[in-house]
């Protein structure tokens, strides 16, 4: 049954069907060849999308589209320009910067690439070579399943049960976050001194730093104030995430002023849209790990792979190598949603601290995001900027090199993930 299921999902995909459907067709054939009651399908769909933690998915859409429709990029990009504006590469600091701010708001990739490619781009083109900016904005956008909230991160921890917390993976993700930011700073700036990039924005100055920041300190508070109540134990991540909504509608609304009730409907579609293609993959999804349960999969895979090996670090460097490879081909959510119940139980039989795997397991499949044939954020770019994929390669590599020079940090020093959420109690 389980043979049949993966075959035909296989053959599906391949074809070109959408993975949603392809999912559910799978389950389905797996069922009708099992002789198992097809009503199945559709009470095991409701019950994967009727779910509390998943509803925090379209609430932290929902607060990126306002403060994308409320312009508070803006007064972010212009904040960041204070600080490192007036430095050769300063435009990609200060894009990257302005997505570690989108990335503490959305928590998601796709999201971001759109927000920050039409702000940053059109500046990009007058100072650098449009596929390094392109790629700049592509690696900025990166950062939103990986620093809280993300996204990626409720998925994860939706799959993998109570063996995670959504806030402790949240935690996290922070030390790694500002790793990859310091590390994309530093790539950018000796790229610009290399290609010879002149130096952008004015010069530094604290009082136009304490302006710009005082124009930006509603913005910046917000992360603090969703976050913290987070891992403060003050609201759930679906609370965090209603709290960022109404936070992002004030600040729209009556800090900015850009925010109108004609963007509503605007904001509330877009999000949604967003949202219901990883409410498809999750409920189409969620037959199929049925059937790997019922056959007793995950038991059997477990043992498999402990006759192989007893060592914990063999069994991470083979799921790490894995998920290399499933990132270049398979969409991150239908990897989450496939893998996490198969292999998150594996991991804690070989004693693997949860929160360290499941972030290894969030940041492997994040980075397939941006590497070919099938990452989301080349595609995206390309078409904002108007580009061939093969020169935002020539430029996206180094960028592609560093986050997996992260990832092998994080793997070899599992305290730079586990040290945070650990010391706040997770």
């Amino acid at each position: 049954m389980t043979t049949l299921a993966i075959g035909l999902f296989l053959v599906l995909a391949l074809l070109g069907m959408p993975l949603a459907f392809a999912l559910g067709l799978a389950a389905l054939g797996g069922l009708a060849y099992s002789g198992i009651e097809l009503s199945v399908l559709p009470q095991r769909m409701m019950h994967a999308v009727n779910s509390f933690p998943l509803m925090a998915i379209p609430l932290f859409m929902l607060a990126g589209e306002l403060m994308v429709g409320g312009q508070v990029m803006q007064r972010t990009i212009d904040f960041a320009n204070a600080v490192v504006g007036r430095v050769k590469g300063g435009l990609a600091h200060v894009t990257l910067l302005s997505g570690l701010g989108l990335a503490s708001v959305t928590g998601a990739a796709v999201a971001g690439a759109s927000a920050l490619g039409t702000t940053m781009m059109p500046a990009m083109r007058k100072h650098y070579d449009v596929g390094f900016g392109s790629a700049v904005v592509a690696s900025a956008s990166n950062l939103g399943p990986i620093i809280p909230p993300s996204a990626a991160m409720i998925v994860y921890a939706l799959m993998a049960g109570s063996s995670v917390s959504v806030g402790g993976l949240f935690m996290a993700g922070i030390v790694p976050g500002v790793l990859l930011v310091v590390g994309m700073m530093g790539l950018a700036s000796y790229i610009a001194h290399r290609k010879g990039y002149a130096p952008t924005g004015e010069p530094f100055s604290w009082r136009n730093l304490l302006i710009q920041g005082k124009r930006a300190g509603a913005i910046i508070l917000m992360p603090v104030v969703v976050i913290g109540g987070i891992v403060g134990g003050i609201f759930t991540a679906t609370e965090g995430a209603a709290i960022a909504v109404v936070y992002a509608f004030i600040v729209g609304k009556w800090v900015t002023r850009k925010l109108s009730w004609n963007d509503l409907p605007g904001c509330m579609f877009r999000a949604a849209l967003t949202s219901a293609v990883v409410g498809a993959l999750i409920a189409f999804a969620t037959p199929l790990t049925f059937l790997f349960t019922i056959e007793l999969l995950p038991l059997r895979l477990s043992e498999f792979i402990q006759g192989f090996t007893s060592n914990p670090h063999v069994f991470l460097a083979m799921v790490m190598a894995m998920l290399l490879i499933v990132g270049m081909f398979l969409e991150s959510n239908a990897a989450y949603i496939m893998l996490v119940p198969l292999f998150a139980p594996i991991a804690m039989a070989y004693g693997i601290d949860p929160l360290y795997f499941g972030f290894l397991f969030v940041f492997n499949l994040v980075i397939g995001m941006m590497t070919p044939p099938v990452g989301v954020l080349l595609f995206v770019m390309c078409g904002i900027a108007k580009i061939p994929m093969s020169r935002l390669l020539h430029y996206v590599w180094p960028f592609i090199a560093l986050q997996y020079l992260v990832l092998v940090l994080c793997w070899v020093f599992p305290w730079l993930v586990t040290a945070l959420p650990h010391a706040l109690g997770y």
